[in-house]
C-alpha cells in the first residue's frame, strides 16, 4: 500500500502519547492531537483521516483553502475522496494576515495564532458575515524571539479581555510555540509561562479549554508541563519538501 507508513507512523505517536500521558500523570483522552498537513498533498490528508485523526493544521490560508475545497465538494464532484473526509476539523496554526481571514471564515474550526485586537476584530466581522462565531486562541510570545509572532506575555490578559468583548469569537485559551533549541530547560520554561498564564485566566474566562503546545521535537515536554493539545506534523507525514 502506497501510504502505509501513514499508519505506522500515526499508530507509533499515538502510543508515544498514551505513553508519555501515563509516565506524567496525564489522562491521554485529555489531549487533542492537530496533525499539521502542510505542504502534505489531500491524498495524504485522506489517508490519515481513514485512521481516526479528525482535526488537521495548515500554517497557509491558500494552502488550507485549496485542500478544504478538495476535501469537501470539489473531490465529491470528482468521486476522488470518500465520504469521511468531509468531517474533517481545520485549525490555522500559522500566522494570519487580516486580509486573508475571509477566505477561511467560513469553515475554520479553530485559529491558533490570534496576536493582535486588530486581527480579532477581523475575524470577528468575518464570523459575523457567516452568520458563525469562530473559536480562536491567543498566540503569546514565550520564547522572547523577534522572529516569532504572538503577544507578549505580560499584554496577555489585556488582549484576551478585549478579544472576549467580541461577540463573534469565542476565546478558547493560549498557544505558544516553544524555542527550537536542544536545551530541554528553556523548552520547559517557555511552556511553563503559558501554563501560568493559561490557569491564571481560565478562572476570568470561562470559556477557555485549550493549552496550544507542543511539537514533533517537544511534545512529550508539553504533555509534562500541561498541554492539551498537540500540533504534530512530520512525526505523522514524514520530512517536509518546500518546494511547493
Amino acid at each position: 500500500m502506497e501510504y502505509a507508513y501513514l499508519k505506522d507512523n500515526y499508530d507509533e505517536l499515538v502510543t508515544d502519547i498514551r505513553k508519555t500521558c501515563m509516565e506524567y500523570g496525564r489522562n491521554f483522552d485529555d489531549i487533542k492531537l492537530v496533525a499539521v498537513s502542510k505542504t502534505f498533498p489531500p491524498e495524504q490528508i485522506a489517508e490519515v483521516r481513514k485512521l481516526g485523526q479528525i482535526i488537521f493544521g495548515e500554517n497557509k490560508v491558500q494552502e488550507l483553502r485549496e485542500k478544504y475545497d478538495i476535501l469537501n465538494d470539489k473531490g465529491f464532484k470528482d468521486g476522488v475522496y470518500s465520504e469521511i473526509t468531509r468531517d474533517i476539523k481545520w485549525h490555522l496554526v500559522g500566522h494570519l494576515q487580516t486580509n486573508k481571514v475571509k477566505y477561511i471564515a467560513g469553515f475554520v474550526d479553530l485559529i491558533h495564532s490570534v496576536d493582535s485586537l486588530k486581527l480579532a476584530e477581523v475575524i470577528n466581522e468575518q464570523a459575523e458575515k457567516h452568520d458563525r462565531i469562530i473559536d480562536v486562541l491567543i498566540q503569546v510570545n514565550t520564547s522572547g524571539e523577534d522572529q516569532k509572532s504572538g503577544v507578549e506575555p505580560d499584554e496577555t490578559e489585556i488582549l484576551c479581555e478585549a478579544v472576549s468583548k467580541l461577540k463573534n469569537i469565542r476565546l478558547k485559551g493560549l498557544m505558544t510555540i516553544g524555542m527550537f533549541t536542544d536545551d530541554e530547560d528553556i523548552i520547559r520554561s517557555n511552556f511553563r509561562v503559558l501554563k501560568d498564564l493559561f490557569d491564571k485566566l481560565k478562572n476570568r474566562h470561562g470559556s477557555f479549554e485549550y493549552l496550544s503546545m507542543g511539537m514533533t521535537s517537544d511534545y512529550r515536554i508539553a504533555i509534562d508541563e500541561g498541554a492539551n493539545m498537540l500540533r504534530i506534523g512530520s512525526a505523522i507525514f514524514g520530512n517536509r519538501s518546500y518546494q511547493r
